[in-house]
């Protein structure tokens, strides 16, 4: 994300910019919008987004964008990250942006605004999986069966909280896109792999791994048996 003097408006560059929609309808101009709202501050420039994540993956792409351009205007306004307004914009733009704004490895709580930071994640080494699918948020809420099935657990190492989790969109999005649940098999199946796991509504699928080298392993076996999945390495924050 920039945002250069040099010009005005909002463009999208990257592999995944065709995918996005016009102005209009992107989390990043709303939160300037907002932000410039709230702060009675002038948002000039022009802003680029630079699109690396895939569209409609699960993955809080949108709301990730959306907060990245708040830390930006903030930073050059001279806002403090942790100012309370910031948090109200990024929550009234969406469940998602708040932790996204917040910026670490944390639980989650309420409709995931209500945020604890987790000690002892950071550096993990992630592995992040998508089909080439992108499914519909909206389809699989509505295949969902709103049953509550409880809290998660909040004993024993955060490893095995992690493992006694769950995700209850998994199986509606696996009705839609069959091709998750084979994946979640086949990232568990990896050596190393502590946990695997759907991200969010899908489709993409995460690892989380002993050790960077099994995690690069993985991603090279990854690339020989499906040559045209989307693959990222990385780490929690």
């Amino acid at each position: 994300m920039t945002l250069t003097d040099d010009g005005a408006g909002f463009a999208v560059t990257g592999p995944f910019a065709d995918a996005l929609s016009g102005e209009g309808n992107n989390l990043v101009t709303r939160a300037a919008d907002a932000f410039a709202a709230t702060f009675d501050a002038a948002v000039t420039g022009r802003i680029t987004l630079d699109k690396q994540l895939p569209v409609a993956s699960g993955l809080g792409g949108g709301s990730a964008d959306a907060a990245a351009m708040l830390r930006l205007l903030a930073r050059r306004h001279g806002i403090a990250l942790d100012d309370p307004r910031l948090f109200a914009i990024a929550d009234a733009l969406g469940a998602d942006v708040p932790a996204c704004l917040f910026n670490r490895t944390a639980l989650g709580t309420g409709r995931g605004e209500r945020l604890v930071p987790i000690d002892g994640a950071s550096g993990v080494p992630v592995l992040l999986v998508n089909p080439g699918i992108a499914v519909s948020t909206a389809q699989v809420f509505a295949n969902w069966d709103r049953v509550d099935r409880g809290a998660l657990s909040d004993d024993g190492t955060l490893i095995d909280r992690a493992r006694a989790g769950r995700n209850d969109l998994f199986e509606p999005a696996c009705r839609l896109a069959p091709a998750i649940a084979t994946l979640v098999e086949w990232l568990a199946a990896q050596p190393g792999c502590m946990l695997a796991r759907m991200s969010g509504s899908g489709a993409t699928c995460f690892g989380l791994f002993d050790s960077v080298g099994q995690r690069q392993a993985a991603a090279g076996r990854l690339a020989g048996d499906q040559p045209g999945y989307w693959c990222l390495e990385t780490v929690l924050s």
